[in-house]
Parts: structure tokens; C-alpha cells; sequence
């Protein structure tokens, strides 16, 4: 992989920590929910002791719930092995200003062993892994991720002690592309956007969307890494500079019966002189060979990879027909109800997946594709005809209609095997498991309405 350049150079953080300009350094990896994870260090201690030399960090931090409960059948880690450390070691190409918190800056760590061997179930090692094979063939990867929220009136706090029942959405009508809907709550979005681009973000565009107050920002896409790098800094930014204006927004994937917050991840790639690797002018749709045997290779593997693009229970809420999220496993040009839409034209050209949701893991989702993409081409795979018409109408496979479902195929799948290793395949069987078996035990809002008297 190309050497990045920080939002951030270390001498320029040397010099505000100096000036007193900065006193709080964030080091934090994201975890198998996608969430930053991770320590707040005094400035002077970090330079001193833990730029070159790391911290430690529990190793259930990637073997637990999404409640942070420890949960048995992680190979990794568990009571019998004592529930050890693994080393957190910042990337300096990272390194960025947090403007929303006063004088901090914050480092995106990767995860070792103490031996210096990675933790291969690490989210953002799954992802190097694949960057890697595409670079033994001179390729680099570049990604865009769409993530969509909605925001509510309410403190988090008061969406908690209610049940999150009765909460006042920032808009009471459908707003997309409304100019008048994002005008009615431009100071977060507009605080939001101005404080990413402090943080080192390029930021394109905000818009709203068809749910009751849900809402767009997007950015610039980059290099594959460093937009999913940039993808959990700006997840968790935004609910917190959300909090401190005494509002709510969530990136779940399915909040209510109407649409659900998608996540489209746009992946092309380039090659070591920085052609485009999928544009052929001379070629039908402008697609290269390369190109259609990369998404050729997604369609064959959707349904077995599907876990790492709809990771929860709530992810399979959004599968419906006719509500821009996809299910059938189809491409089609500019095709907004296939779940593979092609984009762009000549050096833009571009694969979007409109899998996922908004609670996706990014380093994951692209993982998969890379991977998906690297197999349709070593195994020359012939890619059929577009979806001209409505996918969800069409006959084409459906995509994975619960998470029990998607860890079955995910767990039999041997491309997740050869591209990603027995362990890690394993560790994500287990993940699903958790919660799928959470989910079986709880008992519903729905139930209790449905039966409370009537049945």
C-alpha cells in the first residue's frame, strides 16, 4: 500500500502539545460493531511513551456482545485463557485533530500480538489482508462508504429512559432532496460537516432523505483503508457532536417500518500508474474485462459474504421489496433496485453495493468485496446479462433473508475460508451466534401487543 499522509504530521502535533494547544490524544481501533474502542492519553505521555511503543488493551474487546458482554465460543479469548492484553499500535498516517472535543487529536491503532504477529480477526487487518493481495498484482483499491442517520429531538438519555418509543424526528415529512427539510436543522449538519473537514475529511455534499428526519453527508472517496478509517471516526463524531447539541441520530440499519439507513459503498481500483483497472472505452458499458469478471465474482459470492455487509438481526429488517434496499442478487446499469449498481463512466467508472446498512463495519464490507472481486478473476468468472427492469420482480437469487441464514453460508462458504483463514471465519461464525441467540431469547414490544390480551 501507498504511504498516506496524515491529516496530522507527528511534528506538527509535537508543536501544539507544546503550545498547549492540544492535551488529549485518543488511540482507538474499531471493533467488530465498527465502534471505536480505545484509551485517552495526556498529550505529553503519549509522545513520550506511546507513539513509538503502543498500549495494551483487554483482548475481549474483540470477543464481546454489543453490550459489551463476555460471551463464550471466541477462540481467541475467554476465562480459561484469562482474558489477556493484545498490543494497540497507532498508525501515524491517522493522526488527526478531533475539533469537536477541545484540544484533542486522535490516532487509529492496529492490533498484535505481544509477539508482534497481527490479530487476524481484527476488522481492519481482515481488510489489510485483502489490500494486500490486490497489491501483489499492482492494484490499490479506492473506496467511497454513503452513510445515511436520522435525528431526533431528543438527548440520548431521554431516547434511552423511553424505551426509544415516542421520539420527535428533526423532520415530520419525507425531505428528500429538500432544501427546506436540511435548512430546518443546518446548524448540526452544517457543525458536522465543517468539523470533519477540520479533522482532515474531504467533504462533498449533506441531503435529506425519504425517512422522518434522515439525513446524508457524504465525502470524497480515497484509498480503501483511509475512507474506513475515516468512516468509524466520522460515525462516532457525529452522534457525539449530535449529544452535545442536545439531540439524537442513529445509523441503525432498520428504525422504524418505513426506509431503513443504508450504507452504499462505492470500489474501484487503479493500478501502479493510476489507471483506471475497470474502464474500457472500446468495450460494451465501458466495463473491461477485468471489471467483469470482478463483478462477476460479487454476484457469485453475495449470499455467503453477506454477513459481512448486514451483520445484525436489525440488517435483514431492511431487506424489502420496492424500498431501495436490495434483494435480489443482480447488477444492472444505474439501476437503483438491483443490489449490485454500476456507475460512472471511463475513469469514473465504479461498482456500488447497496447491501449495506448504516450499522455496517466498512473495513469488513470492503474486505469481502475485494475478495469477491479477486476470486471472479482468478477464476474468470463470465458475468450474465444486466437487470434492465425491476429487480425485485425479477427471478433472480435473493439475497440472505435473516442473519441465521447468512452465518449458515458464511460458515460452509469456501472462498470465506480461503480468502480470510479458518480463525476468522470462525470468530465472525461466532459473532452472529451471539446474537442471533440474544435475539431468540428476548421477548418483543410486538409480542407483548400482540398477546398480551388477545391470545
Amino acid at each position: 500500500m501507498a504511504d498516506r499522509t496524515p491529516p496530522l504530521p507527528i511534528h506538527e502535533l509535537r508543536a501544539l502539545v507544546e503550545r498547549g494547544e492540544v492535551d488529549t490524544v485518543v488511540l482507538a481501533f474499531t471493533d467488530m460493531q465498527g465502534r471505536l474502542q480505545g484509551k485517552r492519553f495526556a498529550a505529553r505521555f503519549f509522545l513520550d511513551e506511546v507513539y513509538d511503543h503502543g498500549t495494551e488493551g483487554c483482548n475481549y474487546l474483540l470477543a464481546v456482545d454489543a453490550d459489551m458482554n463476555t460471551v463464550d465460543g471466541f477462540a481467541m479469548t475467554s476465562w480459561e485463557s484469562g482474558y489477556g492484553d493484545f498490543a494497540m499500535h497507532g498508525d501515524p498516517a491517522t493522526l488527526r485533530r478531533i475539533p469537536w472535543h477541545p484540544g484533542t487529536a486522535l490516532i487509529t491503532a492496529d492490533l498484535a500480538w505481544h509477539d508482534g504477529s497481527p490479530v487476524q480477526p481484527s476488522p481492519r487487518q481482515i481488510l489489510k489482508r485483502q489490500l494486500e493481495r490486490l497489491a501483489e498484482r499492482g492494484w490499490t483499491a479506492y473506496a467511497g462508504t454513503e452513510l445515511e442517520f436520522m435525528v431526533f429531538n431528543n438527548t440520548y438519555e431521554e431516547a434511552w429512559s423511553s424505551g426509544y418509543r415516542g421520539l420527535t424526528p428533526a423532520n415530520q415529512y419525507n425531505i428528500d432532496y429538500s432544501v427546506l427539510g436540511t435548512g430546518r436543522i443546518e446548524p448540526l449538519l452544517r457543525r458536522i460537516r465543517n468539523e470533519m473537514g477540520a479533522a482532515g475529511m474531504v467533504v462533498e455534499s449533506a441531503k435529506g432523505e425519504c425517512n422522518l428526519g434522515q439525513h446524508e453527508i457524504a465525502f470524497r472517496y480515497d484509498e480503501a483503508l483511509t475512507t474506513c478509517d475515516q468512516h468509524a471516526v466520522y460515525k462516532t463524531g457525529a452522534k457525539e457532536i449530535a449529544a452535545q447539541e442536545g439531540r439524537a441520530l442513529t445509523f441503525m440499519a432498520k428504525y422504524d417500518e418505513r426506509e431503513g439507513n443504508s450504507c452504499h459503498i462505492h470500489l474501484s481500483v487503479r493500478d501502479e500508474d493510476g489507471a483506471p483497472v475497470f474502464a474500457d472505452p472500446a468495450a460494451e458499458h465501458g466495463m473491461s474485462a477485468t471489471m467483469r469478471h470482478f463483478l462477476a465474482g460479487q454476484l457469485a459470492s453475495l449470499r455467503e459474504l453477506t454477513l459481512l455487509y448486514a451483520p445484525n438481526i436489525n440488517s435483514y429488517k431492511r431487506f424489502r421489496a420496492g424500498s431501495f434496499a436490495p434483494t435480489a442478487v443482480a447488477w444492472g446499469l444505474d439501476n437503483r433496485t438491483c443490489a449490485l449498481r454500476i456507475v460512472g463512466h471511463g475513469p469514473s467508472l465504479r461498482l456500488e453495493n447497496r447491501l449495506p446498512g448504516g450499522d455496517v463495519n466498512p473495513y469488513l464490507a470492503l474486505a469481502g468485496m475485494i475478495a469477491a472481486g479477486l476470486h471472479g478473476i482468478d477464476e474468470k468468472l463470465p458475468l450474465p446479462d444486466p437487470e434492465t427492469g425491476n429487480a425485485y420482480a425479477g427471478e433472480a437469487r435473493h439475497v440472505p433473508g435473516s442473519l441465521r441464514e447468512a452465518a449458515d453460508l458464511w460458515s460452509t462458504s469456501p472462498l470465506a475460508r480461503a480468502a480470510f483463514g479458518d480463525a476468522v471465519v470462525q470468530h465472525y461464525r461466532n459473532m452472529a451466534e451471539v446474537e442471533q441467540t440474544a435475539y431468540d431469547g428476548a421477548v418483543t414490544d410486538w409480542e407483548r401487543f400482540r398477546s398480551f390480551e388477545r391470545m
